[in-house]
């Protein structure tokens, strides 16, 4: 039997759209870690030379049901379209920075979505939670001053 993986991650090529404008390649880590099962998260590539990236993380399910209808409140919304007549997948985010429109292809998606099921299949999510020690996280954090 082959072991489940404990982090599944892969690159993409997303598009940036641009109100008035050609969209513009973004390069985009997403990343999924046993460790954090209920969430994904996603590196956009600023293109600087020091390699900075801008991270957001989000629920796995919001993505995975983005896939097939509009899902999303507040910053974070997904829903599937076609560009160019490729599917898609967009990805709409907002911060009190800016907000940003991203398309994300389909077929990669659904890839990237399918191995985090194999690492931890839908209703599982909670078998790899240590409930105790984040509850001691919350309990014992030393407060913010």
């Amino acid at each position: 039997m082959t072991p489940r993986p404990t982090c599944v991650s892969t690159e993409l090529q997303l598009r940036l759209v641009v109100p008035g404008a050609a969209s513009l390649p973004v390069r985009a880590g997403l990343c999924y870690d046993v460790a954090d099962p209920y969430a994904v998260q996603v590196a956009f590539h600023t293109g600087g030379a020091d390699g900075e990236s801008v991270e957001w993380t989000f629920a796995r399910q919001l993505l995975t049901d983005g896939v097939t209808g509009p899902v999303g409140e507040g910053d974070v919304q997904v829903w599937p379209s076609a560009s160019a007549g490729s599917p898609v997948v967009c990805l709409s985010l907002s911060s009190p920075s800016g907000k940003a429109l991203f398309e994300v292809p389909l077929p990669e998606l659904v890839d990237f979505l399918g191995q985090t099921y194999v690492a931890i299949p839908t209703g599982s999510e909670s078998d790899h939670v240590d409930v105790d020690a984040e509850l001691a996280l919350l309990l014992w954090a030393e407060p913010e001053l």
